[in-house]
């Protein structure tokens, strides 16, 4: 499985490092000018301390990179965070960056987009415009943990979002409510 993951400046790297250190795909990293920012102040690394777990990063300013264009296929484009300025710039067919290029072959090549955002509340804009991409067929995914586990921490909140996205992306099932009664 190949994943392209865009890291935009929407606060919520926790879950960006979490996602990379658990999918076992091949992942192919973008990260915005604030996404860079993001990282540093949120959870204290740098692009470089995310090289052990993908298999390549290209540059946002890119858009020559491989990842642009639909003949190299890939499985999915994940942003996680999502920032609502590239939920708008996506859902008005905007492809100025590698992420929102990268996310404008998902929409055209049919590869599943999801956009994981990280905003509340959100304006009816940005409503509109999410609903908008769904109806393109992204999967809209704000970052929203269940709290049917019970997380005792912080780390166990992110891990029910990440298990949740692994899911979403096919790469594991993810424990579901009350799953121990249809076994």
């Amino acid at each position: 499985m190949r994943i392209v993951l865009g890291i935009t400046g929407s606060s919520g790297a926790i879950y960006a490092v979490d996602f990379l250190k658990k999918s076992t795909a091949d992942k192919f990293l973008i990260v915005s000018k604030w996404g860079k920012v993001l990282l540093k102040d949120e959870v204290n690394l740098t692009e470089k301390d995310l090289q052990a777990y993908i298999k390549r990063q290209f540059a946002n300013d890119d858009l020559s990179a491989p990842i642009a264009s639909g003949s190299n296929h890939f499985d999915a484009v994940v942003i996680l965070p999502c920032s609502t300025s590239t939920l708008g710039k996506i859902a008005s067919g905007i492809g100025d960056s590698l992420i929102t290029r990268a996310a404008q072959v998902a929409l055209k090549e049919r590869y599943k987009l999801v956009l994981c955002v990280r905003e509340t509340p959100m304006s009816t804009l940005s409503l509109e415009q999410a609903a908008r991409l769904s109806g393109y067929g992204a999967i809209i995914m704000p970052i929203s943990s269940p709290l049917y586990f019970v997380p005792k921490s912080v780390d166990e909140y992110v891990n029910a979002f990440t298990e949740k996205l692994l899911g979403i992306l096919g790469e594991r099932t993810s424990r579901g409510w009350r799953a121990e009664e249809l076994e």
